[in-house]
């Protein structure tokens, strides 16, 4: 490496809190480091592209912004990209290469996930935000009741790490719990306390249906009409895993006509979720911003590995190298 006084960037640091959650003293104490930048705001593609070029190392939080081979065609100095986790499908990997950008990440992995998401479906049964917001506008208890956690049956499409912690809180809350993914098998599904069914008897049998699907080719819009009306009006959907897993139209007419009684979402087709959109005025959706991920102790987890990585590939000692998905 040739070229000092390198120039870093932070994207997405969405809640100022980067720089506190981990030591950065390893990078912004080198003199080989002019200056470590964090941004807050989610930046407009060129914006992104004018704030990062003249960067030798951008760092990416999650998959907030989409690293196209048209943005890294734009950053000629850029060398080292660095994604919190190591996945994230808004990086163009086979494109990084061709540029002689090397990619890390980081580990972190807790179970955040699925705890975000079992905080949802209690919520969603319970009536817990919605009695908090009638309470606030003078309403003492004008709703329905909601309902028993114990003996509901859970319906978790996706028996990965993160459904099967899941399930483990379904059943630790007296539950049954369904499960469902195109290659899950009896023995995977006994193996975390859950019965193997099919798709249609996961949505028609499940008071609660709640997906850990990856996304792909094979299941994006996995959930639509059919199965939203297999779930039924006593029925809620909780989706912490992608966006593209369930159409949305379908699900915003299931929700305005009334044939399922919620859904709780943390992700959303578009993100930031942008002003006057349908979900932000129906009162059967429960939202969040994208906190699956979120707690103090992840993000220490993940911008401790950053710098690490940062000062690994600045004393050119090997880094976490992302793998092309699927590889």
């Amino acid at each position: 490496m040739t070229r000092e006084h390198h120039r870093i960037v932070v994207l997405d640091d969405h809640m100022g809190v980067a720089r506190e959650s981990a030591d950065w003293s390893p990078v912004t104490g080198r003199e080989d480091v002019a200056e470590v930048v964090f941004r807050r705001e989610h930046l407009p593609e060129q914006e992104l592209v004018r704030l990062a070029q003249g960067s030798d190392v951008v760092v990416a939080m999650r998959e907030r912004s989409a690293l196209s081979r048209r943005v890294l065609e734009q950053l000629s100095q850029l060398r080292l990209l660095v994604t919190t986790g190591m996945v994230n499908a808004a990086i163009d990997l086979a494109a990084a290469r061709e540029l002689g950008i090397t990619v890390c990440g980081t580990g972190g992995r807790g179970p955040d996930p699925a705890e975000l998401a079992w905080a949802l479906t209690m919520d969603l049964v319970r009536g817990v935000t919605a009695a908090d917001r009638d309470l606030r506008a003078g309403r003492w208890q004008p709703g329905r009741p909601g309902r028993r956690l114990a003996g509901l049956v859970v319906g978790v499409a996706g028996l990965g790490v993160v459904g099967a912690q899941v399930a483990g809180y379904a059943q630790a809350f007296g539950c049954h719990v369904l499960g469902w993914s195109q290659h899950l098998t009896p023995e995977r599904a006994a193996e975390v306390g859950a019965t193997a069914v099919g798709k249609d008897e996961l949505f028609e049998r499940s008071d609660v249906v709640t997906l850990h699907l990856k996304l792909s080719e094979r299941t994006r819009a996995v959930v639509a009409a059919p199965e939203l009306g297999l779930l039924g009006a006593d029925g809620f959907l909780v989706n912490t895993a992608r966006a593209g897993l369930v159409v949305e139209d379908d699900l915003l007419a299931a929700l305005g006509s009334g044939s399922i009684a919620g859904a709780a979402l943390d992700v959303f087709g578009q993100e930031p979720l942008p002003p006057g959109h349908a979900l932000l005025a129906e009162p059967r959706a429960l939202l969040t911003p994208h906190l699956g991920y979120v707690s103090r102790e992840s993000f220490s987890a993940f911008y401790g590995q950053v710098v690490e990585d940062v000062v690994a590939w600045l004393d050119g000692r090997p880094v976490r190298v992302l793998a092309a998905p699927g590889a």
